[in-house]
């Protein structure tokens, strides 16, 4: 999948530079760091540690279970050789039931973190491509590229525009 991406990446750039070649234009490229950006600003900080409160949040809730778990196998280790077979059938399907139920909230709480760490960054990523874009048109980019992005494997940092972008965006707050 990722190499499909490369190519799409490698494909579209090439169209471009073909492109241009044919106009008179210099060619210019931009790349942006949007995590930085992210973090960079007021409310990307705000919006980063009320995620991460929400990640503590999601440990605390998965703590008493882990206990529980831990305490089952350590009960079961030191009574496995007196307890009967059918007491330990049931032991051992004690800790079962309670691995699946760790991992059915772990799946849950992983979910439910995506689904807010897209709620608490998604408008500000908006806002960011939206400033990239006026930065794009305004001083006459080609293309800007996200910093990380499929088939970007090295860029000179004389490219980045990542603080360009985040001051633009501090004087629009």
């Amino acid at each position: 999948m990722r190499v499909k991406k490369g190519i799409l990446v490698f494909a579209v750039a090439t169209a471009i530079l073909w492109g241009t070649a044919a106009q008179d234009e210099p060619f210019k490229v931009g790349i942006v760091d949007i995590d930085q950006a992210i973090s960079s600003t007021e409310e990307g900080k705000a919006a980063r540690e009320e995620f991460a409160r929400k990640q503590r949040e999601a440990e605390a809730t998965l703590q008493p279970m882990m206990e529980r778990y831990k305490a089952l196998e350590e009960e079961l280790k030191a009574k496995k050789f007196v307890l009967s077979d059918e007491a330990l059938f049931q032991k051992q399907l004690d800790i079962a039931e309670v691995r699946n139920q760790i991992q059915n909230k772990m799946k849950e709480l992983e979910g439910q973190l995506q689904v807010d760490q897209k709620r608490l960054e998604g408008p500000l990523t908006a806002k960011l491509v939206m400033i990239i874009e006026d930065i794009g048109k305004s001083n006459g980019f080609t293309m800007i590229l996200r910093r990380g992005a499929p088939g970007l494997l090295y860029t000179r940092e004389a490219l980045d525009i990542t603080d360009l972008v985040i001051e633009k965006y501090n004087a629009k707050s």
